[in-house]
C-alpha cells in the first residue's frame, strides 16, 4: 500500500532503487553483449582492420569471410559431427536422467540416499581432465575410442544437474497420480512413460536446451577422440584450423566468422527451448 504525503497525494515510489537496478542490468547488459557485438562485426572485417583495432563497424562489409570459413573449415562435415554428437548426447541424457529421477522420487531401495550424494558429488568436485585417460582407456576397451560413441557415453554419465532438475520438477507432481494408474492395471513402466514423462515435458525441455549447448561446445573429449580420424572432429576442434591459414598467417576474420556461424545452432536451440523456461518459471512462481 503507497504511503501519502500531508497533502493527501500519493507519495513517490522508492525510484532510487529502482534507478540504480535499471543501471545495474543496463551495465550487465553491455558487458554481456559487447564481445557477442564485437565478434559479430568483426567477422565482417579484414584482418588488417582487427590487428589494427579501435574500429568497432568494418568500412567494407567482407561477407565473403563466412563462404571462406565454411569452406576452409569443412564446415558442413564438422557441423554434422557436432549435431550428431549433441543431439544423441542430449537424448540419451534425458532418458537417463528421467528413468533415474523418477526411481529416486517413487520407489525405494539400498543404497537411494548414497546414490543421491555420489549425483551430487560429481556436480560439486571439479576433477575436469583428471579422468580423461581414464575414460580414454575405457573406451579402448570397449573398442569404442575410434568412433564418436565414446564421447557421447562420456557425455550422457555427466548427468547429474539434469537429474536433479528433474528430481525437483517431479517431486511437484501428485503421487495420487500413479496411484489411480496402477489401479487401472498401470505398471511402473507404464506410469513412467505415459504420466510422468508428459508432464515432465517442461523440465526437459531446459535439460535438453543445457544438455546440447555442453556438448555442442565440448571440445578436449572430442579432440581427443579424433587425433587420428579428423573426419570424425566436431565444430569445436575444427574452428582451429582457422586459426591459421596455410602461410601461417593469423586469420581472425575467418575465425570469427566460424565462431558466429556455429552459435545459430545454440540460437535456434534456445528459440525451440524458450517456452520450456517460461513453464518452468511460472511454476515456480506458482509453488
Amino acid at each position: 500500500m503507497r504511503t501519502r504525503n500531508s497533502s493527501g497525494r500519493p507519495a513517490a515510489g522508492p525510484w532510487p532503487g529502482r534507478l540504480l537496478l535499471g543501471l545495474f542490468l543496463l551495465v550487465t547488459a553491455v558487458l554481456i553483449l559487447f564481445p557477442l557485438v564485437a565478434a559479430f562485426l568483426g567477422s565482417f572485417m579484414t584482418n588488417a582492420e582487427i590487428a589494427a583495432g579501435g574500429k568497432l563497424v568494418p568500412s567494407v562489409w567482407q561477407f565473403a569471410n563466412y563462404k571462406e570459413a565454411w569452406v576452409q573449415a569443412n564446415f558442413s562435415r564438422f557441423a554434422w559431427n557436432s549435431l550428431f554428437v549433441s543431439a544423441a548426447t542430449t537424448v540419451g541424457t534425458l532418458i537417463v536422467a528421467s528413468m533415474a529421477a523418477y526411481v529416486v522420487e517413487r520407489m525405494k531401495f539400498p543404497g537411494k540416499a548414497l546414490f543421491v550424494g555420489l549425483q551430487a558429488s560429481t556436480m560439486f568436485v571439479a576433477i575436469g581432465a583428471v579422468v580423461l585417460r581414464p575414460q580414454f582407456q575405457l573406451m579402448v576397451d570397449l573398442n569404442l575410442n575410434t568412433s564418436l560413441w565414446g564421447v557421447i557415453l562420456i557425455l550422457i554419465s555427466s548427468h547429474a544437474y539434469i537429474f536433479f532438475i528433474l528430481l525437483s520438477f517431479l517431486q511437484g507432481i501428485s503421487r495420487e497420480l500413479d496411484e489411480a494408474a496402477r489401479i487401472d492395471g498401470c505398471s511402473s513402466a507404464g506410469i513412467y512413460w505415459r504420466i510422468v514423462l508428459p508432464l515432465l515435458r517442461p523440465a526437459l525441455g531446459v535439460g535438453a536446451l543445457f544438455t546440447f549447448c555442453g556438448a555442442w561446445n565440448e571440445y578436449l573429449r572430442p579432440l581427443v577422440f579424433t587425433l587420428n580420424n579428423p573426419n570424425l572432429q566436431t565444430l569445436t576442434v575444427g574452428l582451429s584450423y582457422l586459426r591459421y591459414g596455410s602461410s601461417a598467417a593469423v586469420q581472425t576474420h575467418y575465425l570469427l566468422a566460424g565462431a558466429c556461424l556455429s552459435i545459430l545452432p545454440l540460437l535456434a536451440a534456445y528459440l525451440v527451448a524458450n517456452k520450456s523456461f517460461m513453464q518452468m518459471t511460472a511454476g515456480s512462481l506458482k509453488g
